[in-house]
């Protein structure tokens, strides 16, 4: 028998309030509405030793004992490298996450931030499981709703699950890079997925006035991204700003393939040596890795270490075959670049403009978008503005 799960629903109502994410009263009733164990069929992967996953089914698992892992407050990952489920398999397995129930407070902040009002239409990118459609679907009416997913076997399970939670809403299976524009326009476009930029189909399909709101991963790193929320303008452009931390995989079609090969090999001849300016590990912390990934956006940060165990950091742009490789000196860092782009000339100058300006922090950035360009800026500073023209 299937436990009920109203009071795991009010308590997770409860936690959200409480960390300052859920405000709106119909957003609660929301959250109370809608169970997520729902959207975790047929099961998820936990963390296990050595980087493995282990699979949880809800069929095989105590119901109380899968009612508070469907109500953690984390992300659950329902699939690996694109098409394993957890009920696949039966021990701990590696692979790559390609599809998830985000963690609510990241799905209802969100939410929220959309700003929606009753008689409103939302396209939705990345359904994913479907919680955050169910969501939407029981704030704004199902048939208000149209979400698209470009995995077949993810659409089929989120819609399956809706249908469950009673929730018949405009189900589609493509890119959702394209969005819908059958259904267009929209009052407000939310994207459960990192974009190295905002298509600007998805700025067409919406009204003039209405919002788009999605994570921003410029250089398509997986962290260093920030959530962008921009108003639609009459003339087709949209601006807005970045509203803090995000975190999402990245589309599909703009997943980097990670570097392979000796990259020893890949960084044998350099161009030119120098002492670094700044420390490469300041790319570690979030607000700088949105920079340099405006700095360099085909850029790619990469951790090595050699065969005695010393930590190697380098920076490549495979598109441009350009590297800068770093070694530390006992002062500092010593960087080596190679190829026709100075890699980290470019980021280096962003960094101490950066610091220059007293290390304002992401929610700083502005952001506009044209049909041929994104531009981005920090006040009125020359050194802190980019424009990444559209090819």
């Amino acid at each position: 028998m299937t436990p009920d799960t109203a009071p795991e629903r009010r308590d997770l109502a409860d936690r959200l309030q409480e960390a300052g994410v859920l405000t709106h009263p119909r957003w609660r009733a929301a959250v109370e509405a809608v169970p997520r164990e729902l959207f975790l069929q047929p099961g998820v992967f936990l963390p296990a030793d050595g980087g493995h996953w282990r699979p949880v089914t809800a069929l095989g698992t105590n119901p109380k004992e899968w009612s508070k892992i469907a109500y953690r407050d984390e992300s659950l990952v329902t699939q690996l490298d694109g098409h394993l489920t957890a009920d696949q398999v039966t021990e701990p397995v590696p692979g790559v996450p390609t599809s998830s129930s985000t963690t609510p407070v990241t799905v209802v902040g969100m939410i929220e931030a959309l700003d929606i009002e009753n008689g409103h239409t939302a396209l939705e990118i990345g359904t994913g499981t479907g919680y955050s459609t169910a969501l939407m679907c029981h704030r704004l009416g199902e048939d208000n709703v149209t979400t698209i997913e470009v995995d077949p076997g993810v659409a089929a399970r989120a819609d399956a699950a809706l249908e469950a939670a009673g929730y018949s809403t405009w189900t589609v299976t493509g890119d959702g890079l394209l969005g819908h524009p059958r259904r267009a326009p929209y009052d407000r476009v939310i994207a459960t997925c990192a974009v190295r930029r905002i298509p600007h189909t998805w700025v067409r399909q919406t009204k003039p006035g209405g919002t788009i709101l999605t994570t921003l991963a410029p250089g398509s790193w997986a962290y260093g991204t920030g959530l962008a929320g921009v108003t639609v303008n009459e003339d087709g452009t949209a601006e807005g700003r970045i509203i803090g931390e995000s975190s999402f995989m990245q589309a599909r079609s703009q997943a980097v393939v990670p570097l392979a090969g000796d990259l020893s090999a890949r960084t044998a001849y350099a161009d030119s040596e120098r002492e670094a300016k700044v420390a490469p590990t300041l790319l570690e912390e979030w607000m700088p890795a949105f920079l340099a990934q405006l700095a360099a956006p085909g850029a790619q940060l990469v951790r090595a270490a050699r065969n005695d165990g010393t930590p190697q950091l380098y920076v490549f742009d495979a598109d441009r075959e350009s590297f800068a490789a770093f070694a530390e000196n006992g002062s500092g860092w010593t960087v080596r670049q190679g190829g026709p782009a100075a890699l980290w000339d470019d980021i280096e100058r962003t960094l101490i403009a950066w610091q220059d300006a007293e290390r304002p922090d992401i929610s700083t950035m502005r952001l506009r978008v044209t049909p041929s360009s994104h531009t981005y800026w920090i006040d009125d500073r020359p050194a802190l503005r980019w424009e990444h023209r559209l090819l």
